[in-house]
C-alpha cells in the first residue's frame, strides 16, 4: 500500500522563495493535502508504483500553477474542516484573546457541531500529527460513537465545560466518550455528557493533564450511568485540575495504578465515590469540593491489578461534606461495599496524610480506616498487601457525623460503638508480623493529633478490634483512647511534576 501522506506531503518542500505570501500557500496545501488524505483514507485505495510517480508529476504541475495563484493571498489560514473560509483577524471572537492567533495557525484544527461532526472529528484525530491543537467550539456535538486518540503532544480544548458539550446520550458504539492512550496530551475546556461507559479513560498516557474538563451524566445518580467520569490509569505524572464529575456509578474523578498524581481545585458529586485514588504511587487530592457522593474521598489499594502497594498520598485542604447520597453502584463492585454517609476512606494504603480538611455532616463516619479483610472477599493474590499502615491525620476539622449509618459497614460500625458514632473509626486489623511486644511498631500504625471539632470538644476515635472482632463482634473491645496514637509522622513529600507548579 503506498503512503499516501508521504506522497502529498512532498511539493510542499517546493516552496521556498514564494515571498512573504508564502505562510498563506503553505497552509493552503496543508488544507489540499489534507483533504487528499482524508480521501485516500476513506477509500483506502491501493495504487501501483507507476500511478504513483505519474500522480507526483501531474500533482507537482499543478502545485506550480497553484503557488504562482496564492502568491496573491495576503491572508493566512484557518486550518479548520468545517469551515474552509481563510481566517481573518477581524473576524476572530473578540471575546477569546486567542482566537485571532489560533484562527491563523497552521497546528490547529476547528469544529463546529453540524450534522457529520462524528466522522470529522474521529477522521482528524487519527490523522494528527504532534503539536496539533483540536479546537472545539461552542455548541453542543451529537456523537454516537467514542472517539479515540493515540497520537502524542495533541491539545484538545473547547471554549469552557458549559459551552462545548460533547453529548453521547445516543452513543451506540464504544466504552467511552473519549479514549486516550498517547502521551503529552492536555483535555481542557469542555463537558462531556452522558457517555455509554466512562466519560474520559487514559490508558499509558503520561504526562496527562486534565484542566476544566466537566463528566456527568445529566440524569443523576443511576446504576446505569458509566463507571468514571475522569479515568486516567497505568500513567505517570497525571494532573486533574479544575474539574467536574457529576454521576459516575463507580467515581467521578478516578485515578487508578499511576505515579505523581495531582488532582487539585475539582468538584465532585452524586458521584458513589467523588474522588478515588486506586493503588497509586505519590499522589496527592487537595483544593477540592467534595459533597453528596456516597462516599468523598477514598484511597483504596485492591488485588489482582498490574501496580500494587499504594503509598505516600496526600490528602488536604479539601472541603468534605453531606456525602450522603445512597450507594448505587451496580452489585459486585467494590465501591458497592461504600457506606453511605462516608467522608473520606482508607483501604489497604500505605503512608497516607490528611490533613487540614474541613470533613462534616456525614451519616456514618466521617473518616475510615480499613484493611481489605472488612470487604469479606477472598484474596487470591499473594502478592498483595491487605493492611492500611502508616496512616497520619492532622490539622482537619470535623463536623457533625453519625446521625444516620447506612448500609451493611454502618450498620456493623454502630453495632461495636453503638450509637454515638466517633469522627475517626479503624477496623484494627494489624499485620501481626510487624507487632513488638504485642504491640504494632509505631511508625506502622496511626499518627492522630492536633485535629479539631467544630465548637469545640475533642474529636472522637475507636478502634473496633481487629480481626477477631469482625469473627465474633462482642468477644473484644473496642477501644477510644487516642493517647496511644499522638506521635506524628514525618510529613509525605509533595508531589512533583515537571511543568507543574
Amino acid at each position: 500500500m503506498i503512503n499516501h501522506s508521504r506522497m502529498l506531503a512532498l511539493p510542499v518542500l517546493s516552496l521556498q522563495g514564494a515571498g512573504e505570501n508564502r505562510s498563506a500557500v503553505t497552509c493552503q496545501l496543508s488544507k489540499l493535502q489534507r483533504t487528499r488524505t482524508l480521501a485516500g483514507l476513506r477509500q483506502n485505495v491501493d495504487v501501483n508504483s507507476t500511478l504513483y510517480y505519474q500522480g507526483i508529476e501531474m500533482y507537482c504541475k499543478t502545485m506550480v500553477i497553484l503557488v504562482g495563484l496564492l502568491a496573491a493571498l495576503s491572508t493566512g489560514c484557518n486550518r479548520s474542516t468545517v469551515d474552509d473560509k481563510v481566517a481573518d483577524k477581524d473576524s476572530a471572537p473578540q471575546t477569546d484573546p486567542t482566537s485571532s492567533a489560533d484562527a491563523e495557525a497552521s497546528n490547529v484544527i476547528f469544529f463546529k457541531p453540524e450534522p457529520d461532526i462524528q466522522k470529522k472529528v474521529q477522521e482528524e484525530l487519527i490523522l494528527a500529527e504532534p503539536g496539533t491543537i483540536f479546537q472545539f467550539e461552542e455548541g453542543v456535538y451529537n456523537l454516537t460513537d467514542g472517539l479515540s486518540l493515540t497520537v502524542d503532544d495533541v491539545t484538545i480544548r473547547g471554549r469552557g465545560m458549559d459551552k462545548t458539550i460533547l453529548s453521547f446520550k445516543d452513543q451506540e458504539a464504544g466504552a467511552e466518550g473519549l479514549y486516550i492512550t498517547s502521551a503529552n496530551v492536555v483535555v481542557e475546556d469542555l463537558a462531556i455528557e452522558d457517555t455509554k461507559g466512562n466519560g474520559l479513560k487514559s490508558l499509558k498516557a503520561n504526562n496527562i493533564v486534565l484542566r476544566r474538563v466537566r463528566a456527568e451524566w445529566t440524569g443523576g445518580p443511576k446504576s446505569t450511568n458509566g463507571a468514571y467520569g475522569l479515568y486516567p490509569v497505568s500513567s505517570e505524572n497525571v494532573l486533574v485540575e479544575e474539574c467536574v464529575a457529576i454521576g459516575g456509578s463507580d467515581s467521578g474523578i478516578y485515578v487508578g495504578q499511576s505515579k505523581n498524581v495531582i488532582v487539585r481545585n475539582c468538584k465532585a458529586s452524586y458521584n458513589v465515590a467523588g474522588i478515588e485514588i486506586e493503588n497509586c504511587h505519590q499522589a496527592e487530592v487537595h483544593g477540592c469540593e467534595v459533597t453528596n457522593n456516597t462516599g468523598g474521598i477514598l484511597v483504596f489499594d485492591l488485588p489482582d491489578l498490574p501496580q500494587q502497594h499504594g503509598h505516600d498520598v496526600r490528602v488536604y485542604n479539601n472541603r468534605v461534606f453531606d456525602n450522603n447520597t445512597k450507594n448505587f453502584a451496580p452489585e459486585g463492585n467494590i465501591v458497592a461495599s461504600v457506606p453511605a454517609g462516608t467522608g473520606v476512606m482508607v483501604m489497604a494504603n500505605t503512608n497516607v496524610e490528611i490533613f487540614d480538611n474541613d470533613i462534616r455532616d456525614h451519616g456514618t463516619v466521617s473518616v475510615l480506616l480499613v484493611s481489605y479483610f472488612t470487604t469479606g472477599i477472598e484474596i487470591k493474590d499473594q502478592g498483595y498487601y491487605p493492611y492500611a499502615e502508616t496512616i497520619h491525620l492532622h490539622g482537619n476539622t470535623f463536623g457533625a457525623v453519625g446521625g444516620q449509618p447506612a448500609g451493611v459497614f454502618g450498620q456493623l460500625i454502630k453495632a461495636f460503638v453503638g450509637d454515638t458514632i466517633p469522627d475517626i473509626v479503624w477496623d484494627g486489623v494489624v499485620n501481626k508480623e510487624k507487632m513488638v511486644d504485642g504491640k504494632l511498631a509505631p511508625e506502622v500504625g496511626l499518627s492522630i493529633h492536633d485535629n479539631k471539632k467544630d465548637g469545640g470538644g475533642e474529636v472522637s476515635f475507636a478502634n473496633l478490634g481487629g480481626l477477631a472482632a469482625f469473627a465474633n463482634p462482642g468477644s473484644v473491645e473496642v477501644t477510644r483512647d487516642l493517647s496511644g496514637y499522638r506521635q506524628p509522622f514525618p510529613p509525605i513529600d509533595p508531589v512533583s511534576i515537571p511543568g507543574v507548579q
